[in-house]
């Protein structure tokens, strides 16, 4: 703290530009320079790098990123939606019961609903590969550094946080490239609040109902908020339980180059993937526990409130009631601790609507605007899926520290839902 008071700024970085300044000096003496073009790199490093520019440049590619994701993805989910809607109705028709039920209302109402957003997910890895591809992502790593080590945080660990835009279990794998044990276990416990692409869907349904043509920048500012909430818990964590000064960071800045086309595909079609994969498994298994739960006991009406999966909604929903969250979001939340896409497959499957425009308008005949915001924000922050945690406990090697990590992130969660509710009561907002 004294040399920090004498040098005007942390040891670290006062000795860093020293000896900086001084190999320039040496260079400069001793190195005969011819000329030299301005390549396309310098140029647009002039931007990218600014330190006041550089942040906010980021925001913006972010906000466009959305921006392109909702405006090419709209027609091919109306296309996805008509081909399950047709399936539905064929199934409708099957004489026994049970069968015609399990396929149209659970299977083709659930999961077929669900798959109606692989389109968003698919162009989101499509941009973010382009980005990626450039060269540019890595100097959003660099410009988040020096604020990042002024936190006390490691600049080391926004490239996981990068990462977890995509998916949080490998973003979380790799803080193991951070030395520091404390600054590793800082990234592994900040990852959760990026927003991950299984969360993509909540946001596009409920944005797109609520929101309409302002749906893009709600949507990015779900990912602001999470690098945010993610920045603010690292800087208490290193203030209190894991107090400590981050190591320095280097990376090497790669110069720009155009993407292709098909280096672009082939990264979108390797990320997105994994969202068919997991659609052709437990979220298949999830869409018929769900139909299960929503027609049990027999004769009730298919999700209403005296099904199973009413019953629980039911039960739990007095805790959110201060969310303005019905006893149908409830349950949604309740099965999306397996994994974030169950909140819209289960919302299907509940409210016994098919396609996007039916379950929209009956979440906004339930919540208000600000609830439905309060809803993105929780299911923001709130753990990710159970697969994530299994990472935690891996990574970490501690059960202690994983049950922390749920905890805090169901509590941060929880308040920043309730935080919006009441900012949105204060201005008037309903």
């Amino acid at each position: 703290m004294k040399a920090k008071k004498v040098l005007g700024d942390d040891a670290d970085i006062v000795l860093a530009d020293a000896r900086y300044e001084q190999i320039s000096k040496i260079i400069e003496a001793s190195l005969v320079k011819g000329e030299r073009k301005r390549t396309v790199t310098d140029v647009l490093d002039k931007v990218f790098l600014n330190k006041y520019v550089g942040i906010p440049a980021f925001f913006a590619l972010l906000w466009a990123v959305f921006q392109f994701t909702f405006e090419a993805s709209a027609p091919f989910m109306g296309l996805i939606e008509m081909l399950f809607a047709w399936l539905s109705s064929l199934a409708a028709q099957i004489p026994n019961e049970v069968v015609a039920s399990l396929l149209a209302d659970g299977i083709f109402g659930g999961l077929g609903f669900i798959l109606s957003f692989t389109a968003p997910i698919f162009f989101l890895f499509f941009a973010l590969s382009l980005l990626e591809d450039s060269g540019y992502l890595a100097r959003v790593a660099f410009v988040f550094d020096k604020l990042m080590f002024k936190l006390g945080l490691h600049g080391r660990s926004f490239i996981p946080m990068l990462l977890g835009f995509g998916c949080n279990l490998p973003a979380i794998m790799a803080a193991r490239s951070i030395e520091g044990k404390k600054d590793r276990l800082i990234t592994i416990l900040t990852v959760p609040f990026m927003s991950c692409a299984a969360r993509l869907p909540v946001y596009v349904l409920i944005a797109g109902a609520f929101f309409a043509s302002h749906a893009a920048t709600a949507v990015w500012s779900m990912y602001v908020i999470g690098i945010v909430v993610a920045i603010l818990f690292a800087l208490l964590l290193r203030k209190t339980i894991l107090k400590g000064e981050p190591a320095p960071f280097i990376i090497e800045l790669p110069t720009y180059k155009m993407p292709t086309l098909w280096g672009s595909v082939l990264h979108m079609w390797e990320r997105g993937v994994s969202f068919l994969k997991k659609a052709g498994t437990y979220l298949l298994v999830g869409a018929i526990i769900l139909w299960v739960l929503s027609v049990l006991p027999w004769g009730v009406e298919a999700g209403s409130g005296d099904s199973l999966i009413g019953l629980i909604g039911q039960t739990l929903q007095p805790l959110f009631g201060p969310l303005g969250f019905n006893w149908q979001i409830v349950s949604s939340l309740v099965f999306a601790f397996l994994a974030k896409e169950l909140v819209v497959e289960s919302l299907g499957v509940i409210y016994g609507v098919g396609g996007e425009a039916s379950i929209q308008a009956a979440l906004v005949a339930s919540i208000t605007p600000v609830s439905a915001f309060a809803l993105m924000v929780f299911t923001l922050l709130y753990v990710p899926c159970l697969a994530t945690v299994g990472v935690i406990k891996k990574e970490t090697g501690s059960w202690k520290w994983t049950l922390f990590a749920v905890l805090s992130e169901m509590a941060i969660a929880y308040l920043g839902a309730l935080l919006i509710v009441g900012l949105g009561g204060l201005l008037g907002f309903s």
